[in-house]
């Protein structure tokens, strides 16, 4: 199999495209953290709160890779659309949107990596099996709300 050549450029746009998504993802779970009420707010809330520690790492692990590829990491974050609901079932969809977008952040990106660079293909494929794992999570945890 021969590998082509990869386009920094565009990868590194589309590594930054991650960084800023993973960044809001940051600022939306720890939001969405403090306004869980009820009766099950305790596991939801640690849950929310792992998901914005594992989105600052994602966004860190995305900014050393455009380092590597010479790139220049951004300081901007995605835009964070404020909707104002905030009941448990409406912070689990919204957190299984955001899933959703990054899932296909890192499908773009394995697609401009594919048989160009093993590490950065398995990087890709590790980062959509996590993603595709917190979907399920958020699909299991919205059951309830049927």
């Amino acid at each position: 199999m021969e590998m082509k050549e990869i386009n920094s450029e565009s990868v590194c746009n589309i590594l930054n495209e991650i960084m800023e998504y993973e960044l809001a993802g940051v600022v939306r779970y720890t939001h969405s953290a403090m306004m869980v009420s009820g009766p099950y707010r305790l596991p939801i809330v640690n849950f929310l709160k792992d998901q914005a520690s594992e989105s600052l790492t994602h966004a860190q692990q995305a900014g050393e890779l455009i380092v590597g590829l010479d790139g220049h990491p951004s300081q901007r974050i995605a835009k964070i659309k404020e909707t104002h609901r905030h009941s448990i079932k409406d912070i689990l969809e919204e957190s299984l949107a955001h899933e959703q977008g990054a899932l296909k952040l890192y499908k773009k990106f394995l697609e401009n990596v594919a048989d160009r660079s093993i590490y950065l293909e398995e990087y890709a494929r590790g980062l959509i099996g996590q993603e595709e794992q917190h979907s399920l999570e958020l699909k299991a945890m919205l059951k309830d709300f049927g």
